[in-house]
C-alpha cells in the first residue's frame, strides 16, 4: 500500500529481481475487471514476488501506507461502467501528505492534514551526543524517509561494538503526523525489551539535521532474500522453524499491547548468515499501542499483507496474524495468496476472494499445514487464531517442543465471560465439555502459565503475577493492567480449570471449524440435561441486558420452545455468542 514505483520496461521472467518490479497498470474500467480476478497468477511472477518495495531500505520502498480514518468503506461496488473505487488513491495521497511529499492543494486530503511547511517543533528530547559516541560507517540501506548505516561504538557499554543506525532526516518531517510517527517508533522500541526475536534497541539521538536510532546490527539479510534464494519455496520443516520464531515475537508484542501493522518478509532479518540463525522483527515505524478492548482505524501496512479489517477501518492485533498467514502461505507454496495488477485490485482480492489451495504444491502438503494457513487467513478476525494459539496448532507442536506464551486473548474472553449472564455461563460450560484434546491443549497451557495453586485453581493475584513476570513498559502505554479491573470478581472467588475452559473459550473460533455443528449439538444435549430450564421471555431479556424499548417478544420468541418454555437449540447457539441488542434487533 502507498506510493508505488515501477520500471517502464517489461520484466525479464527469468530474473527474480526483475519480477519484483512488475509494471503497475494504470487503473481503468477494463483492467479493473482483470484485476478483480485476483486468483490468477501473473505471468511475470514465476515465483513469489512481494510488494513493489521488496527491500526494507530500497530506494523504491514506499510500498507501505498510512491513512487516517474516513467515513466510507473501501470496496463498495457501483454499477457499470464505473469501476469500484480505489482505496489506493486516497491512501497514496495521504501517505505523501503525511510526510510532506505533496505540495499543498496537490491532492484532496480529508480530515485536516497539516500543510507542508507548517511551523513544527522537531525537538524530541533525545541526547545530542551521537558523534561523540559512535563512528558512522557505510550505508547499508535506504528507505523513503531515511537510511541505515553501520556504526561502531566509541565509548560506553557499546565501545568497539558494531551497531545499526537508522538515520531519519528532520527535513523529511514536514507534518506533525510524521514527527509523531518517529516519536512513537522510538517509544515502542524502548518499551519492548527482552525478546530474542526482536531487534534490540540501544538508544536514540538527535541533532539539528537528523534523528539517530541505534539498534542491533543484523548481518544475515532479510527473510525475503532467503525466500528468493530458495526459488520461492520452503519445505514444511523449514517453514515451520521460521513460523515459530515469527509467531513467538508477534505473540509477545500483542501481549504487551503493541500491534506491528507492517509484518512482511522484508521486516524480518536474520542475525547472521548461518542457516540456523535467529530471526529478528524490525521496523516499528507504523506500529502502535492498542488497548485490549479497543480498535484502531488507520489504514496502514503493505498491500499484499494487509488484513481485510484494516481496509474496513476497525481492527486490533488480529490484523498482524493475517499478515503472518500471508507469510506462511508464501513460505509453503512460493506465491502470494492475493494478487492483482493494481493495489486497488489487491485490496478487492483481500476483501472478496479466498486463497487457492488447489494448485501445486498444496495437494502434496500435509492437511495440517493447509489447516494452519487457512485458520490464519480467515477473513473474520474473531474466527482467526491468535499468535499464541497458532503455536499450539498441531502442525507446529507435533514436530517441535514449543514454549507457549501467555495470550492476551485469554483475558479478553475471560472479561466477556465474567460479565455474562448466569444462563450464558451455563451454556459456555456445556460447550467447553465438547472440546477435543487438541483444543484443550491450548487452554491447559494457558491455565498452567497462570500458575494455579495446589488445589488447581486461580484467583486475580495469579493473573496479575503472570502478567507482571513478562511485562514491559509497553504494557503501561497500552493500559493492559487497567484491563484487569474487568476480572475483579476473581478477587473474591477461585476459578478451576473446568470453568477456565468455559471462560477462555472462543465461540467464534469454534464456529469456523468444520465440526462446529457437532460441537453445538453435543453441547446442547449437555445443556438440556444440566442447565436448561423453563424461562420466560422477559427473564431471558433481562439475562441478556435488553432495553425495555426493544420488542423482546418479536426478537426472542424463536429462542424459547413453546412446548415447555425451555431454551431452543437456536436460542442456545445465539446465547453462546453473547448477542448484543443491536444483533438481536437484526433477528426480527
Amino acid at each position: 500500500m502507498g506510493a508505488c514505483t515501477s520500471k517502464s520496461h517489461k520484466p525479464n521472467p527469468y530474473s527474480l529481481r526483475e519480477t519484483l518490479e512488475a509494471p503497475q497498470v494504470p487503473e481503468t474500467p477494463a483492467n479493473n475487471a482483470a484485476a478483480a480476478d485476483a486468483g490468477k497468477k501473473s505471468p511475470f511472477f514465476p515465483f513469489y514476488s512481494p510488494s513493489p518495495a521488496h527491500y526494507l531500505f530500497s530506494k523504491k520502498s514506499p510500498a507501505t501506507t498510512t491513512a487516517k480514518s474516513g467515513a466510507s468503506t473501501p470496496g463498495r461496488l457501483f454499477k457499470r461502467p464505473f469501476p469500484p473505487p480505489s482505496p489506493a488513491k486516497h491512501i497514496k495521497s495521504l501517505l505523501l501528505r503525511r510526510h510532506g511529499s505533496v505540495k499543498p492543494n496537490a491532492a484532496a486530503i480529508p480530515e485536516g492534514e497539516e500543510a507542508e511547511g507548517a511551523d513544527l517543533d522537531k525537538s524530541f528530547g533525545f541526547s545530542k551526543q551521537f558523534t561523540s559516541r559512535y563512528e558512522i560507517g557505510e550505508e547499508v540501506g535506504r528507505g523513503h524517509f531515511g537510511y541505515t548505516c553501520s556504526a561502531t561504538g566509541k565509548k560506553g557499554e557499546l565501545k568497539g561494538q558494531r551497531v545499526a543506525v537508522k538515520v531519519i532526516p528532520k527535513s523529511k518531517m514536514t507534518t506533525a503526523i510524521a514527527i509523531e510517527d518517529v516519536r512513537r517508533e522510538v517509544k515502542i522500541l524502548r518499551a519492548l525489551t527482552g525478546h530474542s526475536n526482536l531487534v534490540q534497541f540501544y538508544e536514540a539521538f538527535e541533532d539539528q539535521e537528523n534523528v539517530y536510532i541505534v539498534m542491533e546490527l543484523c548481518l544475515g539479510g532479510e527473510l525475503l532474500d532467503r525466500i528468493l534464494a530458495r526459488g520461492g519455496k520452503y519445505s514444511e520443516d523449514d517453514a515451520r522453524a521460521v513460523m515459530i520464531q515469527i509467531l513467538n515475537v508477534v505473540a509477545f508484542c500483542h501481549l504487551q499491547g503493541v500491534v506491528h501493522r507492517d509484518l512482511k518478509p522484508e521486516n524480518f532479518l536474520f542475525s547472521s548468515k548461518d542457516e540456523s540463525s535467529q530471526l529478528k522483527a524490525i521496523d516499528f515505524g507504523l506500529s502502535d499501542f492498542v488497548r485490549p478492548d479497543e480498535k484502531l482505524n488507520d489504514i496502514v501496512g503493505s498491500a499484499y499483507y494487509v488484513a481485510p479489517e484494516v481496509l474496513q477501518r476497525s481492527y486490533s492485533t488480529e490484523a498482524d496474524v493475517w499478515s503472518v498467514g500471508v507469510i506462511a502461505y508464501i513460505l509453503l507454496c512460493g506465491s502470494r495468496p492475493f494478487w492483482a495488477r493494481t493495489e486497488s485490485g489487491i485490496f478487492r482480492a483481500v476483501l472478496k476472494t479466498d486463497p487457492s489451495f488447489d494448485e501445486g504444491p498444496w495437494p502434496s502438503l500435509s492437511s495440517e499445514a493447509k489447516d494452519f494457513v487457512k485458520r490464519l487467513l480467515n477473513k473474520d478476525p474473531r474466527k482467526r487464531m491468535s499468535a499464541a494459539q497458532a503455536l499450539c496448532h498441531p502442525w507446529i507442536r507435533s514436530h517441535s517442543d514449543i514454549k507457549v506464551p501467555l495470550d492476551i486473548l485469554v483475558f479478553k474472553l475471560m472479561k466477556s465471560y465474567m460479565r455474562s449472564s448466569s444462563l450464558r455461563k451455563a451454556a459456555m460450560r456445556a460447550l467447553s465439555k465438547t472440546l477435543t484434546e487438541d483444543e484443550l491443549f491450548y487452554l491447559r497451557e494457558q491455565f498452567a502459565l497462570l500458575e494455579p495453586d495446589k488445589n488447581g485453581s486461580i484467583k486475580l493475584d495469579n493473573v496479575k503475577t503472570a502478567l507482571m513476570k513478562i511485562a514491559t513498559n509497553a504494557m503501561k502505554e497500552s493500559r493492559v493492567p487497567d484491563f484487569l479491573a474487568a476480572l475483579n470478581a476473581l478477587q473474591y472467588r477461585r476459578m478451576e480449570f473446568e470453568e477456565f475452559c468455559a471462560a477462555a473459550l472462543s465461540v467464534h473460533q469454534l464456529e469456523a471449524l468444520e465440526r462446529w455443528e457437532q460441537h453445538a449439538r453435543c453441547a446442547y444435549e449437555i445443556f438440556e440435561k444440566d442447565g436448561n430450564r423453563a424461562i420466560m421471555i422477559e427473564e431471558l431479556a433481562s439475562e441478556l441486558g435488553l432495553s425495555p424499548s426493544v420488542p423482546v417478544h418479536a426478537v426472542l420468541q424463536d429462542w424459547i420452545r413453546h412446548t415447555d418454555g425451555k431454551l431452543s437449540f437456536l436460542g442456545f447457539v445465539k446465547l453462546l455468542h453473547g448477542p448484543s441488542t443491536r444483533t438481536l434487533v437484526k433477528v426480527q
